[in-house]
């Protein structure tokens, strides 16, 4: 397997879905799919947002709609949509090794679901669903397990779904994680790496970080802790973003992932990466603001 990914082609449109809008996404998102496979089936990407939907509205018989304020139905949307451009992106570089259609569709499965740890039983009504966020890697990994086996998943799928939603924890491990083959692991980083840069890509980042900040207060105290430890304020967790970008996010996915994040740039555009510039744009509207506000 290759370790660092090249640049390809790839029109600006399609990183311009609505992500407030899971059909827009969903169209998107299948888009890409039959652009990869074009003999997929048809109905896959829009019976996994089905599941999806049905998970976070409320919709699944034992779970309450998501009431986490930050990682919210949206998120999810974002982080759905990068990882479906990044792995057409890199089916188009002609990377090997190249994905198998099921493979792709497990981690298309494993994006939608990799946030399901926040989501609570309905008669859990204290709280938001943030306060799982130190559990909520392994509480997604259970749900997504119970959710695809009902849908006739094999036990080699659902490992495949939890070993690429486990990228995604905070300080994850990578080089523990049990992937069962090189295809798995890639798939693993990059929707890793989606889960980072479509939420820090967003139009509204910066004006939902007191948000996120709430969530770790509330994480804090169910906890037994006093609340968001490693930030004093709201200011103080603004303050520190964009070090968490360049000290965390970075290093992050340019050497434990690998650099796919390459894969979303488009070489028509001498080399632009949509979701680098967005960033970027927000880290330093960041940085003015707390400039001024000092």
């Amino acid at each position: 397997m290759r370790t660092r990914e090249t640049l390809v082609a790839f029109p600006p449109t399609l990183l311009r879905a609505d992500t407030k809008d899971p059909l827009a996404v969903a169209a998107q998102v299948r888009t890409d799919y039959l652009a990869v496979f074009p003999e997929g089936e048809r109905q896959f990407v829009p019976r996994a947002f089905s599941w999806a939907l049905d998970c976070f509205t409320g919709r699944d018989r034992d779970y309450l709609p998501i009431d986490a304020r930050y990682h919210d139905l949206e998120h999810t949307l974002q982080g759905t949509l990068c990882l479906s451009t990044l792995l057409r992106g890199r089916h188009e570089a002609g990377t090997e090794p190249r994905l198998d259609r099921k493979t792709f569709e497990l981690a298309i499965l494993a994006i939608l679901l990799h946030d399901t740890g926040y989501l609570k039983r309905r008669d859990d009504t204290a709280g938001t669903g943030a306060k799982y966020t130190l559990t909520h890697v392994s509480r997604s990994c259970d749900f997504s397990e119970r959710l695809l086996a009902t849908h006739g998943y094999s036990a080699a799928d659902l490992q495949a779904v939890k070993n690429m939603i486990r990228c995604t924890g905070m300080g994850a491990n990578v080089a523990g994680i049990p992937f069962q083959n090189d295809a798995e692991r890639v798939c693993g980083f990059a929707l890793a790496t989606a889960d980072l840069l479509g939420q820090m890509a967003a139009d509204d980042y910066i004006d939902k970080l007191p948000v996120l900040y709430e969530e770790f207060v509330e994480a804090g105290k169910f906890n037994g802790k006093s609340g968001a430890e490693a930030f004093s304020s709201v200011e103080d967790l603004m303050r520190k973003t964009p070090l968490f970008w360049e000290k965390y996010v970075l290093p992050k996915v340019q050497n434990d992932f690998l650099g796919m994040y390459r894969f979303l740039g488009h070489s028509a555009n001498a080399g632009r990466n949509f979701y680098f510039e967005r960033i970027q744009s927000n880290i330093d509207r960041l940085k003015q603001r707390m400039a001024m506000a000092a």
